[in-house]
């Protein structure tokens, strides 16, 4: 399984709706509350010039009508989760997050 596998079934569960959004284009009509995240950067280790660990660092923001959502709280415990910062837009709360998977190559 891959990272990003991993981390979409992981964001479904804490969810418990299928809003998980990956990369979504700007045309998808999203339903709230929502998890939208997106590949932020791949971090490789190299052994003999060959990459034999990628670690992606996704850009995960937890999208809700509350601004104390209780999904924040379950998505700050996950493994290698880092908050980022929280903001308002268009009447929605975003808080947004870092999440590092690891995938050996």
């Amino acid at each position: 399984m891959s990272s990003r596998t991993e981390l979409h079934s992981e964001l479904y569960k804490i969810l418990g709706t299928n809003n998980v959004y990956f990369q979504p284009p700007e045309s998808v009509s999203m339903k709230y509350p929502a998890i939208v995240y997106a590949v932020e950067s791949i971090d490789n280790s190299f052994s003999n010039n060959v990459v034999y660990l990628q670690k992606f660092t996704y850009r995960v923001i937890v999208i809700d009508k509350s601004p104390e959502s209780d999904i924040v709280k379950k998505l700050s415990k996950l493994p290698k989760c880092k908050y980022v910062n929280h903001y308002a837009s268009d009447n929605l709360y975003h808080d947004v997050f870092k999440i590092i998977k690891e995938e050996i190559v």
